[in-house]
């Protein structure tokens, strides 16, 4: 377990729910763009092969007890990550829609001290990505209001394609979102004086299964994500910089 470069130690993780059609494509991708990297593959209380499919592609693989949720799952790589002493961690999803060929991208503003979390953006450019009519009506009311609340243009709030520093994962690993935590962190990021930017990337089909994500739960997500963002201003969050000098 090394994920040395000659920019510092990187940690890609893939937080997964039964995605054993898709995983082994993934992990090969991300091994194939990004070969100097460790992949840690956080298996969310899989009911299918997951966790077995992860091992026998290389993947180094942390089951949960039962299916915690994206936000608890992404804690989990951001504990592993500031435990074992990685400079950068990379989130891709084990369904695909990520191209790993777009690490160094989402990675560059990162490394380059520019930002401290760089979020992969579908809609900063076309790329012929297609999002059913309701759910991108409810991410573009979503990314008004985020923009609105965070005085900076957001256009992708609900992506999980992100790369972290140093700060940032020791940050995380203790204030990670567990309901919505890819809207609900780019307002936190703001309130802990962590720089989050975006990049444009291109999302793809799911390489397998399907997606859990119905018009009604669209609606009902967007619901839930502004209560919880609502409710997430009320509290002071820690600074970033207070949290990584208490290490």
């Amino acid at each position: 377990m090394t994920g040395k470069t000659f920019l510092g130690r990187l940690l890609v993780v893939i937080p997964a729910y039964n995605e054993e059609a898709s995983l082994g494509r993934v992990i090969a991708n991300v091994r194939q763009s990004a070969p100097e990297a460790d992949v840690l593959v956080i298996n969310d209380g899989s009911t299918d092969r997951t966790a077995e499919v992860a091992e026998t592609a290389g993947a180094r693989v942390i089951t949960l007890p039962f299916n915690l949720g994206i936000g608890a799952a992404m804690q989990t790589g951001f504990l592993f990550a500031r435990d074992f002493g990685y400079d950068f961690a990379v989130q891709v999803d084990g369904d695909g829609q990520h191209d790993p060929r777009e690490i160094p991208d989402i990675l560059a503003p990162v490394v380059a001290g520019e930002a401290d979390v760089a979020a992969g953006a579908r809609y900063i450019e076309d790329r012929g990505y297609i999002t059913p009519g309701l759910r991108r009506f409810g991410i573009v009311l979503l990314a008004t209001a985020i923009s609105i609340i965070t005085r900076r243009r957001v256009t992708d709030p609900t992506s999980g394609f992100r790369a972290s520093n140093r700060k940032a994962i020791c940050f995380c690993a203790l204030h990670y979102p567990s309901d919505y935590p890819e809207p609900e962190s780019v307002v936190l990021f703001r309130q802990a004086r962590l720089k989050m930017i975006e990049v444009p990337v291109t999302m793809n089909p799911r390489y397998g299964g399907q997606s859990s994500i119905t018009p009604f739960r669209s609606f009902y997500y967007m619901v839930k994500v502004f209560l919880a963002i609502l409710i997430g201003l009320l509290r002071r969050a820690p600074r970033a910089q207070e949290v990584l000098d208490a290490r």
